[in-house]
């Protein structure tokens, strides 16, 4: 049984409730309002049930810090009086759930307070949202992975924006360089929705890109309303190349946003999630070629050691080593010999003659050719042992090399053969992948080149 502290209970109830709320929206009726001297402003939200505390702090209202503040919901400087609260009055109140550890109890700590009237496009978002998600146009599993530092880049925006030069600008200084390609479309007002739908659907149809991007600059809730509507979000659904946004400041989060396969921060933050700076890849390209050099030196000493072993089994093995060896034997028992000779000429000399006649049957001319012609033999042998080996050695790497030839996947390509894709990039291994008028990419083996299929048999 594990037993809590008030403390170590209060903290793991503080992170579970902060983690799952991290911001809300809340709507009730002012009861209970305070604004001591500090500055910061305490309340109850109610409704027919249930009683919320609020706590507004001072730096999170407008012009209560003194100065200007940014607000979380449009990311927009704000500057000016707070709205001034009074008991009863109905507010939509955006703010993250808080635990206050001294008096155990939860609370809303607001970021923004607004009338109910001034908050029915939150509403509207809500409801929207929760519409798509029931659709399953926010589902994991439908989102696509997008390529690393693409080539083909389809950019939605509005021409003279300022979100679109950021973007070249952080994209001019990253990846392996890339065409991108411009789909104008307006990116506020009531016309604006269609237009974003349909710059979506040309830039999806024409097949060329690699991903859209859909930018836009920060605004109010209201400027980037067209980026909420269900129209843009059925546009993103349908879309078969992978779409990143990047809509507003970090704070702003719209409904493209939640349909799109990935989400930037920041029109900025969209090239840095397309490209990789360039130092960084050329830091990769340094460390490949330390690796590379690395094995190729490993190899070169293994070989090395391995062809030392060889050389010393070699000399082990020669006739040199062999005649010295039998030399060394040879003295040894001459050795003996003279020891038996001296005691047996003090017993035995008798048989003087008779061990005389014996070492020369041994010792003599007639045993020494035999034993150089087995020596011979032996060399010849061993010469010959030696040719094997090292031809077999060599017909090995020889037969190593044809399968590494063999294994290369230009060869083909130098034989004739190609390398064809479709107009997304898959390779075509049926009839059935292509259709009459398909664009089609042929890699050859000095290039590439495109193709129109006129006939699919």
């Amino acid at each position: 049984m594990h037993i809590f502290t008030v403390r170590t209970l209060t903290q793991a109830v503080k992170d579970v409730l902060e983690g799952e709320f991290p911001f809300v929206w809340v709507r009730g009726q002012i009861t209970n309002l305070s604004a001591p001297p500090s500055g910061h402003v305490y309340f109850s939200l109610r409704d027919e049930e249930a009683v919320l505390n609020v706590v507004w702090f001072k730096g999170a209202r407008p012009g209560g810090g003194g100065g200007e503040r940014i607000n979380p919901l449009t990311g927009e400087v704000e500057t000016g009086e707070p709205l001034k609260l009074a008991d009863g009055l109905e507010v939509l109140v955006a703010g993250r759930m808080n635990v206050y550890p001294p008096r155990g109890v939860y609370q809303l700590v607001a970021e923004l307070v607004q009338e109910q009237g001034m908050g029915e496009l939150a509403v509207a978002f809500e409801a929207m949202k929760a519409k798509l998600a029931a659709r399953g146009f926010f589902d994991a599993d439908r989102k696509l992975v997008l390529p690393g530092n693409p080539r083909r880049v389809a950019v939605i925006t509005a021409p003279q924006g300022a979100a679109l030069q950021d973007f070249l600008r952080v994209a001019g200084d990253r990846g392996y360089g890339c065409t991108v390609r411009l789909y104008p479309s307006l990116v506020q007002g009531e016309a604006a929705p269609a237009r974003i739908a349909a710059a979506l659907d040309q830039a999806d149809g024409d097949g060329w890109a690699e991903v859209i991007v859909l930018i836009r600059g920060g605004g109010s809730l209201e400027d980037l309303w067209a980026f909420n509507t269900e129209t843009v979000a059925e546009a993103i659904f349908r879309a078969r190349v992978p779409v990143l946004t990047g809509v507003g400041h970090e704070v702003d989060t719209t409904i493209a946003d939640f349909v799109a396969d990935l989400r930037a921060a920041t029109p900025s933050h969209a090239a840095q999630l397309l490209w990789t700076e360039r130092a960084v890849l050329r830091q990769r390209a340094d460390e490949s070629f330390l690796a590379l050099d690395r094995g190729i030196r490993r190899f070169l000493a293994a070989r090395e050691i391995v062809l030392e072993a060889g050389k010393h089994r070699l000399m082990r093995h020669s006739p040199a080593r062999h005649v010295e060896r039998g030399a060394f034997e040879l003295e040894r028992l001459e050795g003996r010999l003279r020891q038996v000779i001296r005691n047996m000429m003090d017993k035995r000399l008798a048989d003087l003659a008779l061990t005389g006649e014996r070492l020369r049957r041994e010792f003599g001319p007639a045993r020494m050719l035999a034993l150089r012609a087995e020596l011979d033999r032996s060399r010849a042998a061993l010469d010959q042992a030696a040719a094997g080996f090292l031809r077999a050695r060599e017909t090995a790497a020889l037969s190593l090399d044809g399968r590494l030839a063999a294994l290369d996947p230009q060869a083909p390509l130098a034989r004739g053969y190609a390398l064809v894709r479709d107009g997304r990039g898959r390779f075509v291994r049926s009839c059935s992948d292509v259709a009459d008028g398909d664009d089609i990419r042929v890699r050859v083996a000095d290039g590439e080149f495109g193709a129109r299929v006129t006939e699919a048999e």
